[in-house]
């Protein structure tokens, strides 16, 4: 890694935690000091690869630091100019043990209020994406009342140059923000008072690839909205793709991606249907074993409304054939919402209803995580399991499921490999459907047993859909029985 580069980080790092063993109002005192200067330095840790390390200065046995990682905002300090030499090491590491890095001696001399973003991928040496920190002085213009200044900074070392639609409205007020760049010192004037929807667009033309749902913002604050994480990772994970929020006094928290959920038509004897929140048409035209786009909502619950498929995008007239609210969505998820059961149910089937399942699927590159789900709404609770001659179910991977459930959370770890699973009721081995699956190393999926077990004319029969959820956008195929 470049000299320099890592020159400026361990010198951010340093001068954080040589100010943590300082009084507040003293400023830190280093060897040779200089004149006294007022420089304001804090720095913000949105490396996604970035390992955990403990900070020295030169000649101390106990770290003034230990286990910095990612996502850390720390507070301003006050530094002296001067010169420092900071050593790094491995989180734990022995302070007897030679350092990953020491800076050597570095002066400092500044008067301006700094937020240093180290940001970058630590294992890269291109300089695209490389390790870098991005040391940013603040002088944000007056905030008028009833607002608020934030400057919005690309921080996402593997995400293109984005368009930001301010309202997520469809109209982007800010057109090319490239990677490690930022709106600008003065900042953006934003409202305060309440949640605000930040689109994210990018390609040519420009499309709306997520949004973001912020916190209401503080009335005269002044903010670093800072997009971090890699696209690589799910939205789920730590280092996903999502904004981090630096106010004067630290961090405000780290905002994930809006909720992302898809549809899956499983109702039997339900016609094609179109799918409304309100007047708006999220789902047009969904017929049975069809999986929708993903739909990209605000954290919360919602009243989905069903009507069989009609042209044009106005919401029908009359009563819609089901009505149902989903879970509480939360930012960073993603959902798989499943409309089952009959519209016109007979002694003892089930009725038309919407069962929503969050994928927790485990992420594994040497083994396939499945789920298996039960939407068949005349089927008994089952077991499933593999067959290896016959229709017998010698082993029992999912026990006991029940509509309209999923097991097991996370998922269950098969092996890469070709197979047959058995469908049979619950404590007995004898399979009233068999399939034929092929597993892959990383494969992360929803089995849904879907479609009537004894389907009246017009029904649906009995089938798995392979809701695969690996790659983006989920994609659903349908396995029918031997």
């Amino acid at each position: 890694m470049n000299l320099k580069r890592w020159n400026v980080l361990s010198l951010v790092l340093g001068l954080t935690v040589v100010a943590a063993a300082c009084d507040d109002d003293d400023p830190i005192a280093p060897e040779n000091p200089g004149p006294l200067t007022e420089v304001s330095l804090r720095v913000v840790h949105a490396a996604p690869d970035a390992p955990a390390v403990d900070v020295y200065a030169e000649g101390l046995d106990t770290p003034l630091l230990s286990d910095v990682e990612y996502g850390e905002v720390t507070e301003y300090l006050k530094v002296e100019e001067g010169t420092y030499n900071i050593q790094l090491r491995g989180a734990g590491a022995s302070a007897s043990s030679d350092p990953v890095y020491e800076t050597g001696d570095l002066t400092v001399s500044d008067g301006d209020v700094i937020t240093a973003i180290a940001t970058g991928f630590f294992a890269s040496m291109d300089d695209a994406d490389k390790f870098r920190v991005l040391p940013l002085f603040e002088d944000f213009e007056p905030v008028a009342f009833g607002s608020a200044r934030v400057r919005i900074v690309h921080a996402a070392p593997d995400a293109p140059t984005v368009a930001i639609d301010v309202g997520n409205d469809g109209s982007a007020e800010i057109l090319a923000l490239a990677r490690f760049e930022d709106t600008g010192a003065a900042g953006v004037e934003l409202p305060a008072g309440s949640e605000l929807q930040i689109g994210i667009w990018t390609g040519n033309p420009l499309s709306r690839v997520t949004a973001f749902t912020t916190p209401a913002l503080p009335d005269g604050g002044e903010l670093f909205v800072i997009a971090i994480g890699t696209l690589e990772a799910l939205p789920r994970e730590t280092e996903g793709f999502s904004l981090l929020a630096a106010a004067p006094t630290g961090s405000v928290g780290q905002i994930r991606q809006n909720p992302l959920v898809y549809a899956l038509h499983a109702g039997p004897d339900a016609p094609a249907v179109d799918i409304f929140v309100g007047d708006l048409e999220i789902v047009d035209d969904i017929s049975f074993s069809e999986l929708s786009d993903g739909i990209r909502v605000a954290p919360g619950s919602y009243r989905l409304d069903f009507f069989p498929h009609s042209a044009g995008s106005m919401r029908p007239g009359g009563a819609p054939a089901g009505s149902f609210d989903t879970p509480s969505l939360a930012g960073g998820q993603q959902y798989l919402a499943i409309a089952t059961g009959f519209l016109s149910p007979e002694a003892g089937e089930q009725p038309f209803t919407l069962a929503a399942f969050v994928d927790d699927l485990t992420i594994s590159e040497t083994m396939a995580q499945i789920a298996a789900i039960h939407a068949s709404p005349d089927a008994p609770a089952v077991d499933i399991g593999t067959v290896t001659s016959g229709t017998t179910v010698d082993q029992v991977v999912f026990e006991a499921l029940e509509y309209p459930e999923s097991k097991p959370s996370g998922g269950e770890m098969i092996p890469a490999t070709s197979l047959t699973l058995g469908v049979a009721p619950t404590g007995d081995p004898n399979a009233i459907a068999t399939f034929d699956v092929e597993t892959v190393d990383g494969l992360r999926a929803f089995a849904v047993a879907a479609g009537a077990l004894n389907p009246d004319a017009g029904e649906q029969a009995f089938r798995l859909l392979v809701v695969n959820t690996t790659t983006m956008p989920w994609t659903a195929a349908t396995i029918n029985p031997n």
